[in-house]
């Protein structure tokens, strides 16, 4: 048999084992679940994090063989959705759709809030990020993040940057780009990430950080020019983008991100299963597909990983908070 076919037919059966783990861990978690079990969104219904919220529910709720429901409880950012979870009976029945909000820049944005974002959880898995795209306005006389720099240091605090308010992702992207540049622009807070867009689009402001969903049309229709993504890794919804970090400015990150998280003291076991099956989940085609759709690129990694990452973004954002003077209006 010819080695390609070999190698394949490898391929398959490492992925069939895979898949039938996956299936035996989850039969074999001893009578879990065996009633709905809720997971708490912190935002408005019809939202990017509620309509990613319900995708992995109802494939969730095929994996597990119970119901798995959305219960939006929006506000303060989130920290409502976070302490409703932090406080609730670590039994695996209440869940939180965490992001880089709520469980990284929320406790520096807000004077106090009711959870500690690393003690009160127990980390299932990040599901994905959301790359941010730096745009332009297409006068401005920069098609590279390069000339962009340089064009900002040649004219010091004459460059707004636009975002969809003080403490939002937009935001702290831009106060990082700002600081790992050193070049001078102002920030301009809007309410909401439309606003935003329009004053960038009507040259009111010269550029801004948007999640790639929001803004791809506007980059396809000219309206705005894309000049790099804030992810470490090219997304695939725009996958000749180059990366921040691979244009010159080494370790730029700033992803919305998702993941999963469980009151602290969940059962072991427990968490092991709707790890599992959330990795299954994101196997699904289906769902990759739905995800793609809202921009998502997906992770998947284990609860260590994903509890790592969680430890590693609250002092990053932190300091780029302190820096910036930013507080949650």
């Amino acid at each position: 048999m010819p080695k390609k076919l070999l190698d394949a037919g490898g391929r398959l059966l490492a992925i069939a084992s895979l898949a039938l783990g996956f299936a035996m861990a989850i039969a074999f978690a001893a009578d879990y679940p065996d009633r709905p079990v809720t997971i708490v969104v912190g935002f408005p219904p019809g939202g990017p994090s509620d309509t990613l919220g319900r995708i992995m529910t109802k494939k969730l709720g095929e994996l597990l063989g119970a119901p798995f429901v959305v219960d939006n409880r929006p506000g303060a950012g989130g920290n409502v959705a976070g302490e409703v979870v932090a406080h609730a009976e670590p039994d695996g029945y209440t869940l939180l759709l965490g992001n880089n909000s709520i469980l990284a820049t929320n406790a520096s944005l807000y004077a106090k809030i009711g959870f500690d974002p690393v003690r009160d959880f127990a980390p299932i898995s990040l599901i994905g990020t959301q790359a941010n795209i730096l745009v332009v306005n297409p006068n401005v006389p920069a098609h590279s993040v390069v000339e962009l720099i340089d064009y900002a240091k040649a004219n010091p605090g004459k460059l707004n940057f636009a975002s969809s308010g003080y403490g939002a992702a937009a935001h702290l992207a831009g106060e990082l780009f700002k600081t790992m540049a050193h070049i001078d622009i102002v920030h301009v807070p809007y309410k909401g990430a439309g606003p935003a867009l329009q004053d960038v689009i009507s040259g009111q402001d010269q550029m801004m950080f948007a999640t790639a969903a929001s803004v791809i049309g506007m980059i396809k229709s000219g309206q705005v020019r894309a000049l790099a993504v804030t992810t470490l890794k090219r997304t695939a919804i725009l996958p000749d983008l180059p990366t921040i970090d691979e244009l010159g400015i080494k370790g730029f990150e700033a992803a919305t991100w998702h993941g999963l998280v469980a009151p602290a003291g969940t059962p072991k076991d427990i968490i092991s299963t709707l790890h599992r099956a959330t990795v299954l989940a994101l196997n699904d085609d289906e769902v990759r597909q739905s995800l793609g759709k809202l921009g998502v690129d997906i992770v998947g990694d284990t609860p260590e990983e994903f509890s790592a990452y969680i430890q590693a973004e609250i002092p990053k954002w932190a300091e780029v908070i302190e820096e910036s003077g930013a507080k949650a209006q």
